[in-house]
């Protein structure tokens, strides 16, 4: 089992940018891919952003491609998300995942997850 902690939520005018960070530790981190996730509300779960265990695939939903990146630092047990030109729509609970393989496949895969961050874009 992995434990995670997230932080680097806020809150941010529109256009603004925030950087989230997860914290794992127990499982050997750097064996499995790694995600971002988000849930506004009244909203079911969404995948944002994915990560394979060697930082070389990535993945992203349409809405933030092109905004978002996720990187990790697996000599730090960590995996970031850059979030940039933030929009009200990316109001959310984030929440960071990590997944049962090495790379990403499908949401379901991801089995352990922190408690998420609050993200609040203003307009």
């Amino acid at each position: 089992q992995v434990q995670l902690v997230e932080s680097g939520g806020g809150l941010v005018q529109a256009g603004g940018s925030l950087r989230l960070s997860c914290a794992a530790s127990g499982r050997t981190f750097s064996r499995y891919a790694m995600g971002w996730f988000r849930q506004a509300p009244g909203k079911e779960r969404e995948f944002v952003a994915a990560i394979s265990w060697s930082g070389g695939n990535t993945y992203y939903a349409d809405s933030v491609k092109g905004r978002f990146t996720i990187s990790r630092d697996n000599a730090k047990n960590a995996v970031y998300l850059q979030m940039n030109t933030l929009k009200p729509e990316d109001t959310a609970v984030y929440y960071c995942a990590a997944s049962y393989y090495r790379d990403y496949f499908e949401s379901a895969d991801f089995g352990s997850w922190g408690q998420g961050t609050q993200v609040t874009v203003s307009s």
